[in-house]
């Protein structure tokens, strides 16, 4: 069984090969959050994981034949890039599977790292299952992505930086998965600091943990923003050591999720994926849990698709206010519509798109439909606009933003 000893060894192995992620205090988000968070960025390792952490101890207790005959991983992410790096650095040839429909950019990253890259499934079980019968016809070591003792000791080394830089925190909070990063950070801190709790998050989308905790069979699916996460069921080993060393799982919305990423890049000014903010997203949902504590966060990964994050901005500013839709009726007139735009420019709002229609409206026939979208300052300036249009003579509408997205905010 794994021990605090072999954490500490993991920790010796990685000395030198990969950053000490800065570790520190957010003044900002403890304010917003209630208690005092400290960050551990995970984020800025080269690969942009932690995954590379576990990924690295496994290959260096590879035997001489086994480096030689090669290794194989099944990943559509992160734990693809830090065993494709890792190995190239260490010359062992290196096979990652990844499920045909993997985005572009994350395939390419990993090819990047000259690993031979094979589409095969439509989904992550598709491809494990093909990976498995690959490493057994080619002779290839498969690297696991958390259900390996060597995998999890190296992301345990995560909880040592943590309390060396910060020993007064009383709670790790990790986002979890298939559970090899939460087991090996709760035997590490537990060895230093008994006392401290270790805190699970997974999305509602995928309670693989949280239905093993609870005794529950809530469902998994159909995806989830936070995709790192995204397991429908924990390891074997991950799920014994977790019961016994882990203190708790939250759940967290995908919306939370999203709120927290945009907070992470407006307040930190640094970029998560999903899985790397649900740590935050835990703090936002459960605030009396945490209330006045010393809360310690992994931010694990920053690999996100920047259409993606472009998409979770837009949909963040619409929540807070300052987005916005509004539809203006207008004569159709030579000169309305710039007399409105004019309005518009003087209120000090920014129209980033603008919608104008005159067939699928219930107006007069000589009147026109227009609807803009608005960056603007809140609340208030959003009032200030809609009463600036008004007093112009402007029938003015806020259009609603959708209950779903709302609720997050």
């Amino acid at each position: 069984m794994l021990t605090p000893d072999d954490i500490r060894e993991a920790a010796a192995r990685l000395r030198g090969h990969l950053i000490d992620s800065p570790c520190l205090p957010s003044r900002t988000l403890s304010e917003i959050c209630g208690c005092n968070v400290v960050l551990k960025f995970e984020n800025l390792q080269f690969t942009a994981s932690f995954k590379e952490r576990g990924a690295l101890v496994r290959l260096s207790h590879l035997s001489p034949a086994e480096r030689k005959n090669g290794v194989l991983a099944v990943s559509a992410g992160n734990h693809a890039q830090g065993v494709a790096h890792h190995a190239r650095r260490l010359g062992i040839p290196a096979v990652i599977v990844m499920p045909r429909h993997t985005p572009v950019t994350k395939v390419e990253r990993t090819r990047y790292f000259n690993a031979e890259v094979i589409l095969h499934g439509e989904d992550f079980d598709a491809a494990r299952r093909h990976g498995l019968e690959l490493s057994k016809a080619r002779g290839l070591t498969l690297v696991h992505p958390y259900d390996d003792e060597l995998v999890i000791s190296g992301q345990g080394t995560v909880a040592l930086e943590m309390l060396k830089a910060a020993p007064e925190l009383d709670v790790l909070v990790v986002p979890v998965g298939g559970g090899g990063l939460i087991s090996g950070m709760a035997l590490a801190a537990k060895a230093i600091k008994p006392g401290i709790a270790v805190i699970g998050v997974q999305s509602t989308r995928f309670p693989s943990l949280y239905n093993v905790f609870h005794g529950t069979s809530l469902p998994c699916g159909p995806g989830s923003i936070a995709d790192g996460i995204s397991v429908r069921e924990p390891g074997t080993i991950t799920a014994v050591l977790a019961r016994q060393v882990v203190d708790e799982v939250l759940l967290v919305e995908e919306n939370a999720i999203e709120e927290a990423m945009l907070l992470l890049v407006e307040v930190e000014k640094t970029v998560c994926e999903g899985a790397g903010a649900a740590g935050l997203a835990a703090l936002l949902t459960h605030r009396a849990r945490f209330a006045g504590k010393n809360v310690g966060l992994v931010l694990t990964g920053g690999n996100v698709d920047v259409l993606v994050l472009a998409d979770i901005i837009q949909r963040g500013m619409a929540r807070s206010g300052r987005l916005i839709r509004l539809s203006v009726a207008l004569r159709d007139t030579p000169g309305s519509l710039a007399a409105i735009t004019h309005t518009v420019a003087e209120s000090g709002a920014n129209i980033t798109n603008l919608y104008h229609q005159r067939a699928f409206s219930s107006l007069s026939a000589q009147s026109v439909e227009v609807e803009f979208v608005l960056q603007t300052r809140g609340a208030q300036h959003n009032q200030e606009i809609i009463a600036r249009l008004t007093a112009a003579g402007h029938a003015v509408r806020l259009m609603p933003v959708d209950a779903e997205v709302k609720a997050a905010h």
